[in-house]
């Protein structure tokens, strides 16, 4: 490649091939594991069953051990262990809220760090999940914004989120006991709603949720994922056709003047080219509602107007708004709005015909609530150099 050439998203996914030695299967698509198992030495007519056999093992029972996959011969458990191994991101802590929330730091192939999140509530458990170290979209209201981006995780290190979780919540299925037998799930939705912009990451998002689906594996319903995107125009009808999710929307400002500052990927697709894409999004019903998703700032985007002005923009799209009331983070430029004016805010979308929920703020003594999550290296980079700058050494 010349030193000239482009650099797309696509080069900051690393690692860009397989690395020498055995080959890490999770993150694979059925597929791929096809070609790696034929690779490795399994005979082409045998193939499609050694998947099955394989992908049961790691994605319903959890089994890491080639050893005890007893389904499989002994001579071919050896060939699995020679080849590949089943590799997960490493937990680095676990911080847990005094509301239960969960956070996890991971950390990732050379070093990186991303966070996860764990909401348990009473009917369901709801795991936040990341697609990038860090984010391009410098939202200035939110934590994860303020790092920069360092690269799109794999296909391997967004399913392996899930799978570290299920191990942290012991929720594997026993030995002969279906997946529902022991009640209902503790890890039961994913949200894509963690560091970086999903849909900048599309095929790596898409591969992971194609085996978060896959009813064989972690069999989780297409109807309880759900990918949200601050706005990436070009790739909204394919979340629909490729990975067929339910569908968040990061809006958070009625004008683009404001969104602009708030969202900057506005300036690129602004409100209105954002909600004609929208309102032709292939999977859109009333069964189906896009969400919106909006954080209430004080005296920036809570006002009467504002809520009116956002019941007429989204007219005629299947929705429901999100209003989250906002995070604060050390050095955050903003103020979370008053509850009455949450309130009065809410009550306006109300009349207007649609369902307009309060996000209660979780996990928010850990910085585990929406908006706050930032890798602790970066945490403590960024402190570092602030301490450096107040000693005038910066």
């Amino acid at each position: 490649m010349s030193a000239n050439a482009p650099i797309t998203q696509d080069v900051l996914t690393i690692p860009r091939k397989l690395p020498e030695g055995p080959v890490n299967i999770v993150g694979l698509t059925r597929d791929e594991l096809r070609d790696a198992l034929i690779a490795a030495g399994t005979a082409e007519k045998q193939a499609k069953m050694r998947v099955n056999q394989v992908w049961q093992w790691i994605y319903h029972w959890g089994v890491r051990d080639f050893a005890q996959m007893t389904n499989l011969a002994k001579e071919y458990r050896a060939l699995l262990a020679d080849n590949f191994v089943v590799a997960l991101p490493e937990m680095v802590t676990k911080q847990v809220s005094e509301d239960g929330t969960r956070k996890y730091l991971v950390r990732i192939a050379g070093g990186h760090e991303v966070e996860i999140v764990y909401i348990p509530e009473e009917d369901r458990g709801t795991l936040c999940v990341s697609s990038q170290v860090g984010c391009t979209l410098t939202c200035t209201f939110c934590h994860t914004g303020t790092q920069k981006l360092v690269r799109n995780l794999t296909a391997g290190e967004i399913v392996g989120q899930i799978m570290l979780a299920r191990d942290d919540l012991d929720e594997w299925p026993r030995p002969g006991v279906g997946t529902g037998e022991d009640g209902p799930r503790l890890l039961s939705n994913i949200v894509l709603m963690g560091m970086g912009e999903p849909l900048y990451n599309f095929d790596n998002v898409r591969n992971a949720m194609k085996i978060a689906m896959d009813g064989e594996g972690i069999a989780l319903s297409r109807r309880r994922i759900t990918l949200s995107t601050s706005g990436v125009v070009p790739e909204i009808a394919r979340c629909a056709t490729e990975i067929g999710c339910q569908l968040a929307i990061s809006f958070h400002a009625t004008t683009d003047e404001v969104r602009d500052v708030l969202v900057p990927i506005n300036k690129r697709w602004n409100i209105k080219t954002l909600l004609d894409t929208l309102r032709e999004y292939p999977k859109l019903s009333n069964s189906e509602r896009i969400t919106f998703e909006y954080v209430m700032l004080k005296d920036v985007n809570d006002s009467d107007e504002d809520a009116r002005r956002l019941v007429k923009l989204i007219r005629g799209i299947p929705a429901k708004i999100n209003l989250i009331p906002f995070n604060e983070w050390p050095g955050s430029p903003y103020e979370r709005s008053d509850w009455k004016r949450i309130k009065a805010f809410a009550d306006i979308i109300y009349k207007a015909g649609y369902a307009s929920p309060i996000r209660t703020p979780r996990g928010e003594d850990i910085m585990a609530a929406c908006g706050q999550l930032k890798s602790a290296t970066e945490r403590a980079r960024k402190s570092r150099r602030e301490i450096e700058k107040e000693a005038g050494l910066g």
